[in-house]
Order: C-alpha cells, then structure tokens, then sequence
C-alpha cells in the first residue's frame, strides 16, 4: 500500500490535466529559484560596487578626473557610477553650451533622475515573474486539485462499495497539486519581498547622492558664476 500510494506513482497515475498543472508549477518553480540566484547575485555586486565608489567619490578626487576614471573603465551594477557619470557629463555639456546656472543645474538633475529610472528598471527586473508566480501558483495548484478530486468522485460513482482503499489513491493524487502549488509560490513570495525591500533600499542611497551631487554641482557652478562676475 505504501508503494502504490508513493508521490511518484501518483503523479503518473494522474489525470492528464492534473500532470499539466504539475508540470507548469514544476517549471514555474525552477524559472523561480534561477531568478533568485541571478538576483543575490546582482544584489551582491551592487552593494559592493556601491561601498568602492563611494569610497572613490568621497576620498576628494577631482570630479573630471574621477569622471575620465569612470567612463573609461565603468564598473557593473555600480548605480552610483551611472548617477555620476549621466550628471557630470550633462553639467559639463551645458556648462559650455550656456552660462545660465539655473539651466546648468536643471539639465544636471533631469540628465540624473533618468539614470535613477533606469538603475531602478534593472533593480526590479524579474520581480514581477516572483510575484506572480508567489499570487497565482497557490491556485493553479487548486485547480489541479478540485479537477482531480472531480475525477476521484466521478470514478467512484461507477463503484458499488466506496472505501478509503479507492477514495484515497484519487485524493492523494489531487492533493499533490496544491502542495506543489505553495512550494512554488512560498519560496517566490519570500524571494519578491526580500528583494523588493532591497531594491528599496538601493533607490533610497542612489536618490541620497544624487541630492548631495547635486549641491556639490550647484556650489561649483554659482562659484565659477561669481568668479566671473568679479
């Protein structure tokens, strides 16, 4: 009985649909636990990017020579870097295009907050597969099970002498379908959130230093304005 009541045997000897299911959650799970992988890893490469150029950015280099750095030799997932590197290099365009500060800094703060959008899309990316899968596996997987428990009851319609030996092979088997459906959806809810909130904080440090360069920005460019008004 234990044999014949084993997860594998039941899988098999499910209805065509229900096996649908399983193997649409199977997958869903495996393209989950690929996606958190690849998201720790970009989180992690991000965090450490981040502590390097702040470091760098802090350390009193010139801004033109840190910017000639960066652009030549750019580092991935460094948000800062991208922050940096799209508002020095609007500040030195405009800066020799008009000599209205106003319009320097307003062009420096756009050129920045686009870059911001763009570090905040490659943060995100993938968070949307997790959080469907965490919302809708849980009931793809009841539907196999109400679909194969259908079928339980439709087979035992046919049977003079119902008994727990020829109820449970068909439950079992139906029930299968809704524990895989929270092993899929579990660990992706965990994972959104998780990531989510790292994303957060992310944004939160990326939009801090771009105030912060921005001031550096607007000190440099009203400074350079009095020394040729005098």
């Amino acid at each position: 009985m234990e044999s014949h009541l084993s997860v594998w045997s039941l899988v098999a000897n499910a209805s065509f649909l229900v096996q649908v299911v399983m193997l649409l959650l199977v997958l869903a799970s495996i393209i989950s636990w690929a996606q958190v992988f690849q998201r720790l890893q970009v989180f992690k490469k991000a965090r450490k990017a981040q502590l390097a150029f702040e470091e760098q950015f802090w350390s009193g280099m010139d801004l033109g020579q840190l910017y000639r750095e960066v652009s030549n030799n750019p580092t991935a997932h460094s948000g800062l870097e991208s922050v940096f590197r799209a508002g020095f290099r609007e500040f030195s365009r405009l800066r020799q295009q008009s000599q209205d500060p106003d319009a320097v800094m307003d062009g420096s703060q756009r050129a920045m907050r686009v870059a911001l959008s763009r570090e905040q899309e490659k943060l995100e990316a993938h968070l949307p597969f997790l959080a469907t899968v965490g919302s809708t596996s849980p009931y793809v997987g009841l539907f196999g099970t109400v679909w194969g428990i259908m079928n339980s009851f439709r087979g035992l319609a046919q049977v003079q002498h119902a008994t727990l030996a020829t109820v449970a092979p068909g439950i079992s088997e139906a029930l299968i379908a809704t524990a895989m459906g929270l092993f899929a959806a579990i660990p992706a809810v965990v994972a959104y959130n998780r990531f989510a909130a790292k994303s957060d904080a992310f944004m939160k440090n990326y939009e801090t230093f771009a105030e912060e360069f921005s001031s550096i920005l607007h000190r440099r460019v009203h400074s350079s304005e009095k020394g040729r008004a005098a």
